[in-house]
């Protein structure tokens, strides 16, 4: 199939509203389409999949553009450009870019880096992801888990991603006082059984 055949109109109109990035972008779609990847439109981001599974997304912040490899936590690094965007991804990684001429460079290592995690997908591999129990809950939350009636098994019933949701907000906070205006706010939520961003 065609680069041009393989082009989704969704990404064709994203990328004719970008404001930042845009010459980027369309080195970064040329090269991913080089790779005989599906070009799907997801979470508002050009998105290539192989057989419905992701493997790479083009995404653009303020700073700079990137490649988010999916299961990038598992592709070898030869030439150290993987960058865990926070301590608490666990799967995907990014490679990031600031202007054209600094992708046109890469290109051949940018197509290695997308054989390799399409290989690691048609190999079946997955992250291992830290279950609940190895995030620390704040002593802040500790204490109204113990206080508070029917909190632990409210908080018990959410799903782990959600329990996960919290403990992270909770944790991030680097005062007390942050930390259990948070929870207050938060108590309610996991009394409906709601998540954060629910």
């Amino acid at each position: 199939m065609s680069k041009e055949a393989n082009k989704n109109p969704k990404v064709d109109a994203m990328l004719s509203k970008a404001k930042n990035w845009q010459a980027e972008f369309d080195v970064l779609r040329e090269i991913a389409l080089g790779c005989n990847l599906t070009e799907d439109f997801k979470w508002g981001q050009p998105c290539y999949t192989l057989d419905n599974a992701n493997i790479v997304l083009i995404h653009g912040f303020k700073e700079y553009c990137a490649f988010l490899f999916f299961k990038g936590a598992l592709l070898q690094d030869p030439k150290n450009i993987l960058v865990q965007q926070t301590e608490n991804v666990q799967a995907a990684r990014q490679i990031r870019f600031t202007n054209v001429a600094q992708i046109e460079k890469m290109k051949s290592n940018l197509k290695g880096y997308i054989r390799a995690a399409i290989d690691v997908e048609k190999a079946g591999l997955n992250v291992e992801f830290k279950k609940t129990d190895d995030f620390s809950v704040p002593e802040e939350f500790q204490r109204q888990l113990d206080e508070t009636p029917g909190l632990k098994d409210a908080f018990e019933a959410l799903t782990p991603g959600r329990q996960r949701g919290y403990l992270l907000h909770f944790s991030s906070a680097k005062q007390s006082k942050t930390r259990e205006s948070r929870i207050e706010k938060c108590i309610p939520m996991i009394f409906d059984g709601l998540g954060l961003n629910d």
